[in-house]
């Protein structure tokens, strides 16, 4: 038999995901182009947007629960006129809007709009999101033919910026940039923005720029990883580019990695243990006056 192909090194890939793959059709992509097995998604973006999905690759899929990517960013396109029944441009129309109602939409209206949908609010998630109700996903729920009603929930939009806007015979469309935290459905705010403006909402396009830390600048296509299959980065600048670093001496950081306790580093919430040679061993949390460590990422 010939050999096996080694694994590839550990690390994340920063992809800028193509319209109409799911994130699941990505990690199976990018298994086939690795060669590996052990490729994880950290969270999920809709099959019609577009940009930044996170991907760890064999041992660095342990970073992936911990991962604080709780501030995202996008581009959006919303169209005003017309309700759907996603909350987007792939939905059924719901309701249509005359040309009376939408000469009512003025640029005050909208501004006054997206001013109510910025800060901390209350939102319900689409009916066809991916939350879990009664441990099933809504959407699967909607595709059974069950009638969904997802409760509201806390999020913040941090930004909400009106960059375009385009009043067409059929539509008012506005083009925005969208800072939010883990958990704001952009579409909902596209349905909530028309529905307070009485001619019904959705979003007709999307592409996510920033996730926590990574951005475009680090993605790359299938295309070019089907090119060149690198990571973007490696595990150690992953762990730096996410995590606060504590460097360690050799002592401290040979008892982090079998898993021993060691004095607190002082430094708040989950962060990166490097060894003297710059190698991330670890991630550790401070309880207690001492460090715990929560994932060994490089065995002693």
């Amino acid at each position: 038999m010939p050999p096996k192909n080694p694994p590839p090194p550990p690390g994340l890939l920063v992809v800028d995901k193509p319209p109409g793959m799911t994130s699941h059709d990505v990690v199976s992509r990018v298994r086939r182009i690795m060669g590996t097995r052990k490729v994880g998604h950290a969270g999920t973006l809709d099959p019609m947007a577009t940009g930044v999905l996170v991907l760890g690759i064999e041992r660095a899929t342990k970073l992936l629960g911990h991962l604080a990517l709780d501030r995202k960013t996008y581009l959006g396109t919303l169209s005003l006129g017309a309700a759907t029944t996603t909350d987007d441009a792939e939905g059924e129309r719901l309701s249509t809007s005359d040309t009376e109602a939408l000469a009512a939409v003025t640029d005050e209206r909208i501004a006054a709009g997206i001013a109510a949908l910025t800060g901390e609010i209350d939102q319900v998630p689409s009916a066809v999101s991916a939350v879990k109700v009664a441990g099933k996903r809504a959407y699967a729920r909607v595709r059974a033919g069950e009638d969904v009603e997802l409760p509201p929930r806390k999020v913040t939009v941090y930004r909400f910026d009106l960059l375009a806007t385009r009043h067409e015979a059929d539509r008012v469309e506005l083009d925005a940039v969208v800072e939010c935290s883990s958990g704001t459905y952009v579409r909902a705010l596209a349905r909530d923005l028309g529905a307070g403006l009485g001619v019904g909402g959705h979003l007709a396009a999307l592409r996510r720029t920033t996730v926590g830390p990574f951005t475009l600048a680090a993605a790359r296509t299938l295309e070019q990883l089907e090119e060149r299959p690198e990571l973007s980065y490696d595990l150690s600048a992953a762990v730096a580019a996410a995590f606060p670093r504590y460097d360690a001496d050799a002592a401290t950081a040979r008892a982090v990695q079998y898993g021993q306790q060691v004095r607190a580093s002082g430094i708040e919430g989950t962060y990166g243990v490097f060894d003297p040679a710059g190698r991330a061993v670890a991630l550790a949390v401070d309880a207690g006056g001492v460090a715990r460590s929560l994932v060994v990422l490089e065995p002693a």
